[in-house]
């Protein structure tokens, strides 16, 4: 019965029209294999343990948080370093992935809303920080990884086993310039949009960089968003002018692009504020690094002209919280007033004389689409004291309408529900 299965998948897989024009080379031996639909040898991955000592200290530092009446917290799954989230569009497996080199496939089998397996996702491909994770609409995984985008058709079906059908999108070495790799801001996201293309954050390296960076890094994306076919070509710039995006997501209402970016350090522990912005054609310009967050300007363009047209943040969040991954809640579960808004995450400060952050925001959507006033959903990871007991990374809807929070601090995904 499974071979069976099997080869149905792979009958539909090598018929689609995105993998039909797939590269079947890599640079690396099991990804040709992969990619030819040809087994690695590689051995099943052992699950990772969700009960025990570790789980126990998870669940009573949730007992911490504090959320608007009617919501409860609980840990829905252990996952080492979880950073960005997917679920699966087809059977709501979750996608996990992290800054360091494993994905996650987390799968809730008896839908009890607690994972009953989670374990390493495509574990003979050597990944090198594949934080980034998002689905298409017809089920195709990407995984944007530091300098790389891997296509995974079926993953919902193919995740069981140590072998997976996989592409690369973007080869190796061609997402950014080899010469502009950094360990710093690496952490890749990306979404699939409604024009169905693949769009991509790319963060730059420096806290502001050069002034001969800048020609450069607005022909590549650096420091904005590009998008691209699903199969790689066509590649352009979406929009510049952005420091460090960890976080995009689309409005299925009015299809326009919201994405977090995180702003400059080193200027003050008040200034410059985080921004959460919205992008509603191609080609706009979000003012870094002329500007250092909001309308503050940096030391080193402050007597540099600011580009025509720039486009200001539509909230202005506090400083140095480290605005991370978001999501529009489209679900029915959450009360009216939270419905069609968008949830994000903020990490924490690293560099504040006081922390902020670590906690999960709300910003409701006017009529026009633009943003109200954004306020506090759920904190508490951040104690009285200064110390964090978990820092939330992204944000995810299942299909009841719960919403997903990861946390790569302590190693976990927590659910949060609404009268249940």
């Amino acid at each position: 019965m499974r071979r069976t299965l099997l080869a149905a998948v792979s009958a539909v897989v090598l018929a689609s029209p995105v993998l039909a024009q797939a590269p079947t080379q890599s640079p690396t031996g099991n990804l040709e294999r992969l990619s030819s639909f040809k087994a690695t040898g590689t051995e099943e991955p052992k699950p990772i343990p969700q009960e025990g000592r570790r789980a126990d200290a998870l669940r009573r530092n949730l007992q911490k948080i504090k959320l608007p009446q009617g919501f409860k917290i609980d840990l829905y799954a252990v996952v080492p370093d979880a950073r960005h989230m997917a679920v699966g569009p087809n059977a709501g497996v979750l996608f996990v992935g992290t800054r360091k080199n494993n994905v996650y496939a987390v799968t809730d089998r008896d839908k009890d809303r607690v994972a009953d397996e989670v374990k390493v996702f495509a574990p003979s491909i050597a990944f090198k920080i594949p934080n980034g994770v998002c689905f298409s609409r017809d089920g195709v995984l990407y995984v944007a990884e530091q300098n790389r985008v891997l296509q995974f058709p079926a993953a919902e079906f193919f995740y069981e086993g140590p072998d997976v059908a996989a592409f690369e999108a973007v080869k190796q070495g061609e997402l950014i310039p080899a010469s502009e790799e950094s360990y710093n801001h690496t952490a890749r996201v990306c979404r699939v949009g409604p024009d169905n293309k693949l769009y991509i954050a790319l963060g730059q390296p420096f806290n502001v960089p050069a002034k001969e960076k800048l020609e450069l890094y607005g022909k590549t994306g650096i420091g904005g968003i590009v998008r691209m076919e699903q199969d790689g070509t066509k590649r352009e710039v979406f929009a510049t002018g952005i420091r460090n995006s960890v976080g995009i997501e689309f409005n299925p209402g009015d299809k326009s692009l919201w994405f977090t970016d995180n702003q400059v350090d080193g200027m003050g522990d008040d200034i410059p504020p985080g921004e959460l912005n919205r992008a509603t054609q191609l080609g706009q310009n979000f003012g870094f690094p002329w500007y250092g967050g909001g309308t503050t300007r940096t030391t080193e363009y402050k007597d540099d002209q600011v580009p025509t047209g720039v486009v200001n943040p539509q909230v202005e969040m506090e400083a140095h919280a480290a605005d991370l991954g978001l999501m529009i809640y489209t679900g029915n579960q959450f009360p009216q007033p939270y419905r069609g808004g968008i949830f994000s995450a903020q990490h924490g400060s690293w560099n504040r004389t006081k922390p902020v952050g670590a906690r999960i925001m709300f910003t409701p959507l006017k009529p026009d689409g633009t943003a109200d006033k954004a306020q506090v959903f759920a904190e508490g990871w951040l104690t009285e004291n200064g110390e964090y007991i978990g820092r939330p990374v992204d944000v995810a809807q299942l299909p009841d309408g719960s919403l997903l929070v990861s946390d790569d601090a302590a190693g976990a995904i927590y659910r949060i529900s609404y009268g249940q």
